[in-house]
């Protein structure tokens, strides 16, 4: 059961990050441009990622522009990875 708890948290621990981190890059940037702005679009959206894939799988079913195995596959991807994420921010936490 332990184990379970600690999955969970580092799933909703990696989504919060996420959100938190796509919600500032709304927010404080516009549409990127030129190359070292790229560059720091990637960066933010490998923290990011996992809310915008939520995000736009979501906002594509709802308009029946993808299947739900799609939809099924894209929220999978995206749980696994604030998963990695989140695990990632428990062992910093820890260690500091």
């Amino acid at each position: 059961m332990k184990s379970f708890m600690l999955l969970m948290f580092a799933i909703s621990s990696g989504l919060t990050l996420s959100g938190i981190v796509a919600n500032l890059y709304r927010l404080v940037s516009a549409k990127p441009k030129g190359d070292n702005k790229n560059w720091v679009y990637y960066g933010v959206m490998t923290v990011a990622g996992p809310s915008v894939l939520f995000d736009n799988a979501a906002r594509t079913f709802r308009r029946k522009e993808c299947t739900a195995m799609a939809l099924v596959f894209a929220l999978g991807l995206a749980i696994y990875w604030a998963m990695v994420l989140g695990a990632i921010l428990l062992d910093v936490v820890v260690s500091v």
